[in-house]
């Protein structure tokens, strides 16, 4: 089974959505046989690979940073989304972080990238403006020497 894992922005802009939604897909699509996808359902990039991963087949398997995650949702609408994902979720990692800090945020990253066999990392390339952001992640699989996959739409600055 191949496991691939996410990383990337909270805040995809519009003008890069259907690049990265399409990036995604055909990450995924280069991948025969059973699949495991790892994410830890973040609004944003997380959650729009765990949905095209899910519509592919894929067994999913979330990884969540702490005890208090939940509250780290704006609103009830995410909050609904991500446990409707988390609900279709194979298996639940969850690290023993009691509150969402940056490095349960880091760790969690880390732990996705420890995991996988290919990073998809939709991600502007900029360093991450949090400890345990993207580029942070990033960073890191490559220093494992995982093969990671950007995902980006040249030109576009995230807000």
């Amino acid at each position: 089974m191949k496991r691939i894992g996410v990383t990337g922005h909270r805040s995809i802009p519009r003008e890069a959505h259907a690049h990265v939604l399409a990036g995604l897909e055909a990450a995924l699509c280069g991948f025969e046989g059973s699949l495991e996808a790892l994410s830890s359902l973040a609004v944003g990039a997380d959650q729009l690979f765990a949905d095209l991963a899910l519509a592919r087949g894929a067994d999913l398997t979330v990884v969540i940073p702490s005890g208090d995650y939940e509250s780290c949702f704006a609103d009830a609408a995410e909050l609904a989304r991500y446990r409707a994902l988390k609900g279709r979720a194979v298996r639940e990692v969850r690290l023993d972080y009691p509150h969402s800090t940056d490095e349960a945020y880091y760790a969690a990253g880390a732990y996705i990238a420890d995991h996988c066999d290919r990073l998809l990392a939709v991600w502007d390339g900029r360093p991450a403006r949090g400890f345990g952001g993207t580029g942070d992640i990033v960073t890191y699989a490559r220093s494992l020497g995982r093969p990671v996959t950007v995902i980006w739409r040249e030109g576009v600055e995230r807000t």
